[in-house]
């Protein structure tokens, strides 16, 4: 098994939710953390941790930032974290599947991401083994306890409760484990 660290300056985690019933608004985090433990004979032992500093929100739109960090949405003073901790990783066609846990806004609930990856290792220009991987996901917002919602004149809502992640990680091999 080798233990990667997750190279945040290479990495992203994005979003895209539903706005005004007609478009999707897409947003990242800008600062995300962990590390996966994989083991390429035996992938059902592996283990994924990430950390994201949910204050690092960015839609392009600073007003809305704010309104995302604030008690309506994410309350990034009381829950300065969003994690995901792997319980199960499988084999799925050519990627597999991690179901985890994914803890934010306080609220722990189960949700499982569609693994690309890890692509083959290459040595990056200081000496490091690198690898890859893209997860994707579907949740609804309500299991985490966002609610917010503004009702719109014609009928509708402002925002979404389906939401669309997308993760791409570049990872450091850092030990064997």
């Amino acid at each position: 098994m080798t233990r990667y660290t997750i190279d945040g300056s290479h990495s992203t985690a994005e979003f895209s939710v539903r706005h005004l019933m007609i478009t999707n608004v897409k947003g990242r985090f800008s600062t995300i953390s962990g590390t996966v433990d994989f083991d390429a004979k035996n992938p059902e032992a592996s283990k994924i941790s990430v950390t994201i500093d949910a204050s690092s929100i960015d839609t392009r739109d600073e007003k809305r930032d704010a309104h995302l960090k604030s008690a309506d949405f994410f309350e990034t003073e009381k829950y300065p974290t969003i994690t995901f901790t792997s319980t199960k990783v499988e084999k799925s066609g050519d990627g597999f599947k991690a179901t985890g846990d994914l803890t934010m806004h306080g609220v722990t609930a189960p949700v499982t991401l569609e693994v690309e990856g890890p692509t083959a290792e290459q040595k990056d220009p200081w000496g490091n083994q690198r690898a890859g991987a893209s997860a994707t996901a579907k949740i609804n917002r309500k299991d985490w306890g966002l609610h917010w919602n503004g009702a719109l004149e014609a009928g509708g809502v402002l925002v979404g409760e389906q939401v669309k992640l997308e993760i791409d990680i570049s990872m450091i091999a850092a030990a064997a484990v």
